[in-house]
């Protein structure tokens, strides 16, 4: 059960990331949006951390998987750059939060 509030924790949190995003016209609902999505996300979070997942490793997973969606969603939904560098830089987070988890057991 802690995986799937840390996955909606994810979902929630790269949502509301990217709301910010499009918040910068100044239209209200986008910041309501990004209101919601972060409270949301936090509260996930701690369910997460209650259903026994260590903090180290929750909030290494929860950071990267946000950074790596939210870059994807901002290159698809904002035409932001995506280059290969920064591809690299999102595999090297993943395979850093790959060391903590490995290094939890």
């Amino acid at each position: 059960m802690g995986w799937l509030f840390l996955a909606g924790a994810i979902l929630a949190e790269v949502t509301a990331t990217l709301a910010l995003r499009a918040s910068i016209d100044g239209r209200r609902t986008w910041l309501a949006l990004v209101a919601v999505g972060y409270l949301v996300a936090f509260t996930l979070l701690s369910l997460t951390l209650r259903h026994g997942i260590g903090i180290g490793v929750a909030y290494g997973i929860w950071t990267a998987c946000g950074t790596a969606l939210t870059a994807v969603g901002s290159r698809v939904l904002f035409d932001e750059p995506l280059t290969k560098l920064m591809v690299g830089g999102i595999v090297l987070i993943a395979a850093g939060v790959l060391l903590v988890e490995l290094g939890a057991e």
